[in-house]
C-alpha cells in the first residue's frame, strides 16, 4: 500500500508505503510526532526552523523558534534511531510549555 501524506501546515509532503493499514497508521504517526509542531510553545510564534547541530561529534536535533529563540530538542530511540520530541524532565515530569525551553543568561540555565 501506497499513501500520500502532508503534515497539516502543508509545509512538508511524506510518500509511505506498508504493507498494511496498521503499518501506515505507525508511519503517519510518527511523522506527526516530529513534524506536525507548527508553532512555538513559548511565544505561540510560527517561524520554527529544523536545526541539527553538532557537538564533538555528537548530533542534536531540535526544533528552533526564530521570533524568540526558544528550542524543543528531540532524543533518538535506541532501536530504529527515529526521534522523539523531549517533553519531560530527567525526573519523568512534564514540561510546561510542551518541553520548549528558552535560555536565560541571567540564571544561566534553560527555563
Amino acid at each position: 500500500m501506497k499513501l500520500s501524506y502532508t503534515t497539516k501546515n502543508g509545509r512538508i509532503r511524506f510518500e509511505l508505503e506498508g504493507d498494511s493499514q496498521r503499518d501506515l497508521f505507525a508511519e503517519i504517526g510518527k511523522i506527526q510526532e516530529v513534524f506536525e509542531e507548527t508553532v512555538c510553545g513559548k511565544c505561540r510564534g510560527e517561524n520554527i526552523k529544523f536545526v541539527v547541530r553538532n557537538v564533538d561529534d555528537n548530533l542534536y536535533y531540535e526544533l528552533r523558534c526564530t521570533d524568540c529563540g526558544a528550542r524543543l530538542s528531540f532524543g533518538a530511540h535506541k532501536k530504529g534511531g527515529g526521534l522523539f520530541p523531549k517533553r519531560k524532565d530527567a525526573d519523568g515530569n512534564w514540561l510546561p510549555d510542551g518541553g520548549w525551553v528558552k535560555w536565560n543568561p541571567k540564571t544561566s540555565q534553560n527555563e
